[in-house]
């Protein structure tokens, strides 16, 4: 089972390269937030389908949760419009290293601390090496 899940977070990460590509242009013809309310607002009526058909119908209230779970409604649309903006400059390539720099940075921490409800994760050196070839990967991208 986790295999799966390996592949279908590589998958993701896959769409997420093909969504940058597609945001770069959009933004350039209608404007960075009109390109990222398009994407946003074809994925939240897909959502609003998916949920009206799949989601179990008892399932605790959405307003009842921690208004601090609600941060990725914030983080989602500032990392399109980043996406948006950085792409058709410095590339996807670049634009997708750099994010998963940042990604790998800020997840190294939030598990070491068990941040966000997480299970508690020590960072080891291991982990360290391996966001230092991610960082020698985009230093090596921005340079060729």
């Amino acid at each position: 089972m986790q295999l799966v899940l390996i592949l279908l977070v590589i998958a993701g990460g896959m769409g997420l390269s093909v969504e940058a590509g597609l945001l770069g242009p959009l933004g350039g013809k209608v404007g960075d937030l009109w390109a990222t309310f398009s994407i946003f607002g074809v994925g939240a009526a897909l959502t609003f389908l998916l949920m009206l058909f799949f989601s179990p119908r008892n399932s605790p209230s959405f307003f009842a949760q921690p208004g601090w779970q609600l941060l990725g409604g914030v983080l989602g649309p500032v990392y399109v419009v980043i996406l948006t903006v950085a792409t058709p400059t410095i590339g996807i390539g670049m634009t997708m290293i750099g994010i998963l720099a940042g990604q790998v940075f800020k997840s190294l921490i939030i598990d070491h601390y068990g941040l966000l409800g997480s299970p508690h994760r020590k960072i080891n050196a291991k982990r360290i090496i391996a966001l230092g070839f991610i960082i020698a990967a985009l230093v090596l991208v921005a340079q060729g």
